[in-house]
């Protein structure tokens, strides 16, 4: 049976927990929950290998859902933000999480579909989130990697009401 995996993705502060969380309970499914959060609430920073950590927490939790082989599951976010986190923090990914990022749209067994969060929505200040200023260049990284890995991805924009009844109605064509 294969697993119809949906994977929110864009910049910080764009909706993507909000949304993840709106669709996995309007549909009853498994939440892949964001990682990073827990992982670096209460560092005062954070080094690349660090990034890796959260990578292969992410990526294991998404795992672990896959195996009881799901309908669908909804994830908050993937190894594509934090590929792209990395790049441009770092200015470079580490190969582990590239490569499995690679391997997993390989995959024969799921079929992934990427919902990018438009930035234009108010930015909410928090201690993890690091680029208020940018936001538009970051969504240019998003669309830049998805059309460099040929993702299948639709854009969401406008306030959280909307940006669910987009997906719901996408979902249902």
């Amino acid at each position: 049976m294969s697993t119809e995996i949906i994977v929110m993705t864009g910049p910080e502060s764009s909706g993507k927990t909000t949304l993840a969380t709106q669709l996995a309970d309007c549909w009853n499914v498994p939440l892949v929950t964001e990682i990073a959060r827990d992982y670096l609430r209460g560092k005062d920073s954070y080094q690349q290998h660090d990034l890796v950590e959260v990578a292969k927490q992410q990526h294991q939790q998404e795992l672990t859902l896959l195996a009881h082989s799901p309908e669908k599951i909804v994830c908050d976010t993937d190894l594509l933000v934090i590929m792209i986190w990395s790049e441009l923090r770092y200015g470079h990914c580490d190969p582990w999480i590239s490569s499995t990022f690679e391997d997993s749209l390989r995959q024969q067994t799921s079929s992934r579909y990427y919902y990018l969060c438009d930035y234009k929505i108010p930015w909410e200040a928090d201690p993890l989130r690091e680029n208020p200023n940018n936001r538009d260049e970051l969504f240019e990284l998003y669309v830049t990697k998805i059309k460099e890995y040929e993702l299948c991805y639709s854009l969401v924009k406008g306030e959280p009401t909307e940006r669910l009844q987009q997906v719901l109605h996408s979902s249902d064509s």
